[in-house]
């Protein structure tokens, strides 16, 4: 059974395979793909047309693709542990130095104290670990009302907020 994704803050239906590596790459589908994938099999990924997404893990870092961002219509950030947060750095470079427009999405091992932090970081999805309940992973996104810092999803922090409201 596939773990439930949560995508602009809605329960969706997944359309992505996570394609291991050392799996055979099927003839169409969307697939998730790793750097290792993607670097030894370039050119037949390419060549299925099919929409394809990369993840990296979290000692692989952005500057690895972004040459190749037009490419990928997904990018995936793995957590190994709640405890490192290189993702969310890679998930504001992604957005704010590269200017990544696609589907950015957080798997790995994510709590519910760390979603609304996801999304101001600039992940618009994210799978949800079997631990989670989906509703209270939802309301996560509301834990705070009106936060301090600039950030991917509004760059202004709230002084600035507050002098153009």
């Amino acid at each position: 059974m596939a773990q439930p994704v949560i995508k602009h803050r809605a329960l969706c239906q997944d359309q992505w395979q996570l394609l291991r590596d050392g799996d055979a790459v099927p003839a169409q589908g969307q697939l998730i793909v790793s750097l290792e994938c993607w670097q030894t099999q370039r050119q037949a990924l390419l060549e299925r047309g099919s929409p394809l997404g990369i993840w990296l893990g979290c000692d692989q870092p952005p500057e690895l693709i972004a040459a190749d961002l037009p490419h990928f219509a997904l990018i995936a950030i793995h957590f190994p542990t709640f405890t490192d947060g290189r993702g969310y750095s890679y998930a504001r470079l992604l957005r704010d130095h590269y200017r990544y427009a696609g589907e950015l999405r957080a798997l790995g091992d994510i709590g519910l104290d760390q979603i609304y932090f996801l999304g101001r970081c600039g992940f618009d999805s994210l799978v949800l670990p079997e631990s989670l309940d989906p509703d209270s992973a939802l309301a996560a996104f509301d834990d705070f009302t009106a936060p301090y810092q600039g950030a991917s999803d509004d760059p202004q922090p709230l002084f600035r907020r507050h002098q153009r409201g």
